[in-house]
């Protein structure tokens, strides 16, 4: 047996012994669709989610289809029974490494932020696929790789390690502009670089963008992190 690899964050792709496979959009979406989970589902949950606009008969053809032509593949990567389908076993997800390593990064604390290879963290799942069964996943991740980007970020800070700190702060503010605990994490490690200036100016962008996206002010927290360090006077 072969290494199949699915890619599912930023874009999709399969590959196959490290050839990429072609797919129809049709095999493509259901490939995605398995990969949101970790178990098997039943065909008539699969069929009525991708086609959800079809009267049901023609949506299980659709599925048949889509099946037929994964299955021309031979590669093994859907596991299909008659009732149930799955990814196949051996198929590996970026999708599943990357929120693996976001628990990891939120819930062990032994973990070396130095060994934490950040890059994983940084792409949404499938941006440009208009599908209304990927916007809570995608939510989903984008929330938990968000988090992880935040706590590797402070993790660092702590560690002493301030230019990857500073490149994960950066990955977590692109990731939202507006999420002020990004712009806090990102502040506080130009705070221990002793860097004033760059402090003050990300604390100025972020207070005009929440001006001008939501005509609100920076939290009482925000403030306070840059008041305590005497430089109050020149972010007023």
């Amino acid at each position: 047996m072969g290494s199949a690899h699915l890619k599912v964050l930023e874009s999709f792709h399969v590959s196959y012994d490290g050839e990429p496979v072609r797919l129809p959009r049709s095999a493509q979406r259901v490939l995605a669709f398995l990969a949101l989970y970790d178990r098997p589902l039943q065909r008539p949950y699969v069929a009525g989610s991708l086609w959800l606009d079809l009267p049901e008969e023609r949506a299980h053809a659709s599925l048949r289809s889509a099946l037929w032509r994964l299955h021309r593949r031979g590669q093994g990567l859907v596991e299909v029974s008659a009732q149930q389908l799955a990814l196949g076993r051996e198929v590996e997800v970026d999708l599943r490494a990357s929120e693996a390593l976001a628990r990891r990064v939120l819930d062990d604390s032994s973990l070396d932020p130095l060994e934490v290879d950040a890059s994983s963290l940084c792409g949404d799942l499938l941006p440009d696929w208009y599908e209304d069964w990927l916007l809570v996943e995608r939510e989903s991740h984008r929330q938990l790789r968000l988090h992880a980007l935040e706590t590797l970020c402070e993790r660092l800070t702590r560690a002493g390690c301030l230019h990857k700190a500073l490149e994960v702060g950066l990955a977590a503010v692109a990731g939202e502009p507006l999420r002020e605990s990004a712009h806090r994490a990102l502040v506080s490690v130009h705070l221990e670089e002793g860097n004033l200036t760059e402090a003050i100016r990300q604390y100025r962008l972020y207070r005009k963008l929440l001006s001008t996206q939501l005509g609100v002010e920076p939290s009482e927290r925000m403030q306070v992190l840059v008041r305590d360090l005497d430089v109050a006077q020149a972010v007023r």
